[in-house]
């Protein structure tokens, strides 16, 4: 009687305190609404700050990033022939030339950091002793046709975005979650039972949150993709070379590949239908498949 006692006081206590919370939270948005808002000054406030939260967020990522890859600028002096390669393909494109930095990255790898206006180019040390001068020309372009369309900073107000909604409806949701779960997380200590239909619905809730989640990360991780594709097809273009740029992404692909000793360890898998719906770049076959039509004079949509 006297631990029975004691779990239905347990209960009682996170009942009243989850139902407490949700209540507080409620008269907070009840105070809203009943202050009216104008919605187009509501609407504007969150759009206002969610451009905000992107910008702060992509300007100070990128500095934080490049100052984490201890990356140095690499003097004309020391490549001038690819130096002379990036001053010709920035002719050719919409963007100021980006700064032009090496790194090692610990894999043969390029990233374009900033926008078309201020922009960084870090290189792998690797890919100037893995590519040719064209292959490697081929690479710089797909990284500055990422800084051409701004890639860097519209990805950034996606999350950003993405970020604003989940945490409206979160806060939405909020009294009716803290309800369900006081309720459901008290009948457990009162009644003895592990469930009750107010876990259930709590964890339906939950089910419903998640699913709304997976689905705008795929949204986002296929534009990913597709920008991808786009920077493909733009750096074909600009070098008139698509198959140097396929031939850099399978050498880069093979120098990428696990190695014991001498040996190269090929990894074959068959990769799971939701690992391709959430990665944020094609596989290396459907790019270089793409190129290689692509240099046969077929026209490749980007999808």
């Amino acid at each position: 009687m006297g631990r029975r006692t004691l779990a239905v006081l347990i209960g009682l206590v996170v009942l009243a305190g989850y139902l407490g919370a949700a209540y507080l939270v409620y008269l907070v948005l009840a105070a809203v609404v009943a202050g009216r808002p104008d919605p187009v000054v509501l609407v504007t406030a969150l759009l206002v700050g969610t451009l905000l939260s992107g910008y702060l967020s992509y300007r100070f990522g990128t500095g934080a990033l490049l100052r984490s890859l201890d990356a140095r600028t690499l003097p004309r002096e020391r490549a001038p022939a690819l130096h002379r390669r990036v001053d010709g393909l920035v002719g050719r494109m919409s963007l100021d030339r980006p700064d032009l930095l090496v790194a090692s990255l610990g894999a043969p790898n390029a990233l374009a950091l900033g926008s078309s206006r201020r922009g960084a180019l870090v290189l792998d040390v690797w890919l100037f002793r893995l590519l040719d001068a064209d292959e490697l020309a081929a690479i710089v372009a797909h990284e500055l046709a990422h800084l051409e369309g701004d890639d860097g900073l519209s990805r950034a107000m996606v999350y950003a975005g993405v970020q604003t909604v989940v945490s409206v409806a979160l806060v939405v949701a909020a009294p009716i979650a803290l309800a369900l779960t006081g309720i459901g997380r008290g009948l457990v200590w009162i009644t003895d039972r592990p469930d009750n239909v107010a876990l259930r619905v709590r964890a339906a809730i939950g089910a419903l949150f998640g699913l709304a989640a997976f689905l705008v990360t795929a949204f986002v991780r296929a534009r990913a993709r597709r920008r991808e594709f786009a920077a493909d097809d733009r750096a074909a273009e600009v070098t008139g070379d698509p198959l140097a740029l396929a031939r850099a992404l399978r050498k880069i692909e093979r120098a990428s590949t696990p190695r014991i000793g001498p040996f190269r360890i090929p990894i074959e898998r068959d990769e799971h239908p939701i690992e391709r719906l959430l990665s944020t770049h094609p596989s290396t076959d459907e790019r270089v498949e793409r190129l290689a039509e692509r240099a046969k004079g077929r026209r490749i949509p980007v999808e």
